[in-house]
């Protein structure tokens, strides 16, 4: 059993270094490529990814990794696991839109150990291990104490293969616009679960997520007071429809979004 508490200091402090990448990279041109018709990469998300694999290796030697730039299997891993975003959000990256994040997860036996979701164009770097709570650049956050849906604030994100679940997400789009205060729709969706965990958002939904979206952002919700599920309120699995929120909400949002898995 590993206590993730007792590197969480040292694992914050390499995302953190790895965020000064970002930072350097952020006024110079962004070599892009496509891994998919709207889905970037770009050299900042390789030097950023390798970056964290060798310092993380040696943090926890035996470690595996999933990472997005260098993992073709999206699988729960079996194992002591390394789950990692290096750039999530590239897009916004390519166009020098500050809301990206770097993603680095544990996962241990099943379940994320300890979750780090950095954005260093906005100084935040928000963490948790699992029995310790969420924090905010070392201050402790909490969900939000919204209790209505017309007070809520919504999150969502849109899949790279939007073209073929257009349908899918104009329905859901169509149940939430009229009963929320608004919809967002930031683009990285580590940092739209930091936002629910710090209660900026009450609500954030989104399908076709990979593991390294969500894994450190899904521990942060939950240890900041609120609850992850897929869209039926059931645990979540990897390759399923994701729901987070502040707990209070949970229930009818299940109710408005579940009739469309």
């Amino acid at each position: 059993m590993i206590d993730a508490s007792s590197i969480l200091k040292n694992c914050v402090d390499i995302v953190l270094q790895s965020g000064e990448i970002i930072r350097e990279h952020w006024e110079l041109p962004s070599n892009v490529r496509h891994k998919g018709s709207i889905d970037l990469v770009t050299q900042t998300d390789l030097a950023v990814e390798a970056f964290l694999k060798e310092k993380l290796a040696d943090l926890v030697p035996g470690a595996c990794f999933l990472a997005e730039e260098s993992s073709s299997d999206d699988e729960a891993p079996d194992e002591l696991c390394w789950i990692i975003d290096p750039v999530d959000g590239t897009t916004n990256f390519v166009h020098r839109i500050p809301q990206v994040g770097t993603s680095v997860a544990l996962w241990h036996n099943g379940r994320v150990e300890l979750g780090i979701v950095n954005v260093p164009m906005l100084h935040r770097c928000y963490w948790s291990a699992r029995g310790h709570g969420a924090f905010c650049n070392g201050k402790p956050i909490a969900v939000s104490g919204v209790d209505c849906l017309n007070d809520a604030l919504v999150g969502t994100g849109f899949p790279y293969d939007i073209a073929t679940r257009l349908p899918e997400i104009l329905e859901r789009l169509a149940l939430v616009l009229p009963m929320a205060q608004g919809v967002r729709r930031i683009g990285a969706a580590s940092i739209d679960l930091a936002y629910v965990a710090s209660g900026k958002l009450d609500i954030f939904y989104e399908s076709g997520l990979k593991p390294w979206d969500f894994a450190a952002g899904m521990l942060l919700v939950e240890e900041a007071g609120g609850r992850v599920s897929n869209l039926n309120g059931d645990p979540l699995h990897f390759g399923e429809p994701l729901l987070a929120s502040n707990g209070r909400l949970h229930a009818l949002a299940v109710d408005l979004l579940s009739p469309t898995t």
